[in-house]
Formats: structure tokens, C-alpha cells, sequence
């Protein structure tokens, strides 16, 4: 595989992906301000690398979900961004309950929510074809699609670490077909644990080859395997910051000029490490998120929420330049 030349002269990989990065948006860095919602933890897959499920067993009302939309347009969010565990009886009806509670509250806000997995749970659960369950879902209200639950996109390594998850086969098909609807999503490789580099590397490939089909891809985001308090984490400690910073650079080469935008989780790899991000082919940096229980939940220490001046700052002590867009990346400052 040739794309493994990358990893012989790291410093070599990060100047070419820092001048790619300038080359697709300048200078400019991205934030979003967005609220995450994690309506339950309850789940009926038992991922080995997810410190999430069945913690606290709860399940946001939809009262309570109200009230969390209310509170993110009272602060300025232009995005929700909504997932949860499997719940057992979640059907479609469950889902499009969901969405209404928040558009009971926003007609406006754009509603970022269910990964792939969620989408094959409720087809599954209300015995629908995938395709129809996502008309309904658009239908109701629903912007764009987390492209979670890839984690590494090969079954091997899928049968070891999230056996009873979607198949890549299944999430691709899911992606391309939300992509053929109108419904764009963004795309996630879980890195750091038992995988190798040729496995990343096919991964980033495979992004690449559904959005030169598609077209529907509105960002790429490495994710950082979460170590603490899960099984998984007995036998991969994560990858160390190093890797990190090689794993950003060799997206931004091996996807451009076809995704523009790859972002630096800041909650995963933390404020400083998210600022050598922007050095090395990270261009955006995440949202205000205001709470994160997933992360936290497998150790994070990042913490939950940055505000607004926050997230601008150290994008500026960073030496870049700062602006707010919206979840389809326009910019709106």
C-alpha cells in the first residue's frame, strides 16, 4: 500500500498537509456553536470499547429534551446534535418523537442527530426498509446525520471490538443512501486501539471513494480511542499524541481536495493537542457542545462546554483566524 510512504518522514507529511490545509480554506478556523443531547444511555449492543451504556440507565423525557433545545437557542446554538444508546423498544415512532419535541421548540435550528446505527435500529425495530425510515425521518425535520458508528471501517476488526454493530457494508449503504436523499453527514474513523496503520489508511479510503460518489460528506473527524473504564481499554491504552497529530495530517492528504474540512476533536485530544491540530491539516475545531457524557464517561478530561470567546481564543493564540459557521459549514460571522 503506498499510502504507508506517508509514515516514513512525519515531519515531511505534516508541512505537505499544513500546505494542503491552506490550500482548501486558508487560514481561517472553524467553530460551530452546537448542543449535544444524549437522550439515554440504555443500549442493547455491548460495544468493548464504550464506557457509555447502561451507567446511569436513564432516558431523557421528551419534556426534558424540550427544555434542553430551549436552552441552546436561548444561548445562540445553530445546531442540536442528538444521539443515544439502542434503546430496546426504539422504533421509527420513537425517533420522529424526538424530532418533534424539537421543533415544538425551533423551526430554525438545524437538527444534527442518529447515527447509522440508530437508523438500522429503528428500521429493524419497526420492520421498515432503511430508505423509508430516512424519508420519514427528513420528512419530520431531520438536517444531517453524525457519521458515527464507523469506527474502523473493517469487518475484522469490527467483529473484535463492536460485534453485534452494523457491518461496514451496512453503514456505507446507510451513508450513501442518506447522501442520495439529500441528507448530508459527517464522517468518523475511532483510531487508537487494535487497529493498524493500513487499517486507518483504508478507512480514510473508503471515505474518500463514497464522497467522490456522492458528494455528501460535510467534514472528516479522527476520534481518538477513549481508554478508561471500558473493556477494550484492558488491552489499548490509545494512541499517543505523536499519532494523533500523523493521523490528521495523512486525512488531510489522502482526502483532499474532496473533503475540505477535518476537525480536531478538542474534547478527545484536549485544548492544547486540538491547537497542534490546526498545524498539521485541521482546519476546524469542534463545536461549544455545552455537555458531553460519552467522552466523560470513558475518561475524558477535556471537559464539557467552551464558550463562544472561549473557543474563538484559542484559535487566535493559535495564530489562526477565527469564524463561526453553521453544520453544512456556512460561514455566518
Amino acid at each position: 500500500m503506498q499510502e504507508l510512504n506517508l509514515l516514513k518522514n512525519p515531519f515531511e507529511t505534516f508541512r505537505v498537509a499544513d500546505e494542503l490545509r491552506r490550500e482548501a480554506v486558508g487560514d481561517s478556523v472553524t467553530f460551530v456553536v452546537n448542543r449535544n443531547i444524549n437522550f439515554t444511555d440504555i443500549c442493547v449492543n455491548r460495544c468493548r470499547f464504550c464506557s457509555f451504556r447502561n451507567k446511569r440507565k436513564y432516558l431523557l423525557s421528551l419534556e426534558e429534551i424540550r427544555k434542553k433545545v430551549k436552552e441552546a437557542v436561548d444561548y445562540g446554538c445553530t445546531e442540536v446534535c442528538i444521539q443515544g444508546g439502542l434503546y430496546p423498544e426504539a422504533d421509527l415512532n420513537f425517533y420522529l418523537s424526538i424530532l418533534d419535541a424539537v421543533r415544538e421548540v425551533s423551526k430554525k435550528i438545524h437538527i444534527h442527530a442518529f447515527s447509522p446505527m440508530e437508523i438500522l435500529h429503528a428500521s429493524i425495530n419497526s420492520r421498515m426498509h432503511v430508505e423509508d425510515v430516512l424519508k420519514e425521518l427528513k420528512a419530520a425535520g431531520l438536517n444531517s446525520i453524525p457519521g458515527t458508528a464507523a469506527e474502523i471501517l473493517d469487518d475484522e476488526i469490527r467483529r473484535k471490538i463492536c460485534p453485534e454493530k452494523l457491518t461496514t457494508s451496512q453503514w456505507v449503504g446507510i451513508i450513501k443512501m442518506a447522501h442520495r436523499l439529500g441528507v448530508p453527514t459527517t464522517a468518523t474513523m475511532m483510531y487508537g486501539h487494535i487497529e493498524g496503520w493500513e487499517h486507518r489508511i483504508k478507512h480514510i479510503l473508503l471515505i474518500r471513494q463514497i464522497q467522490e460518489e456522492t458528494g455528501g460528506f460535510t467534514e472528516f473527524i479522527p476520534l481518538p480511542f477513549m481508554w478508561k473504564n471500558n473493556d477494550l481499554g484492558r488491552i489499548a491504552k490509545g494512541s499517543s499524541g505523536f499519532d494523533d497529530l500523523l493521523v490528521t495530517a495523512v486525512s488531510r492528504i489522502l482526502l483532499h481536495p474532496l473533503i475540505k474540512n477535518i476537525q480536531a476533536s478538542w474534547v478527545k485530544l484536549g485544548i492544547k493537542l486540538a491547537q497542534a491540530m490546526l498545524y498539521v491539516g485541521a482546519n476546524d475545531i469542534g463545536g461549544t457542545l455545552m455537555e458531553e457524557n460519552i467522552s466523560r464517561a470513558a475518561g475524558s478530561t477535556s471537559g464539557e462546554f467552551l464558550r463562544v470567546e472561549e473557543l474563538k481564543e484559542l484559535i487566535r493564540r493559535a495564530g489562526r483566524v477565527p469564524r463561526q459557521r453553521d453544520t453544512l459549514y456556512n460561514i455566518l460571522d
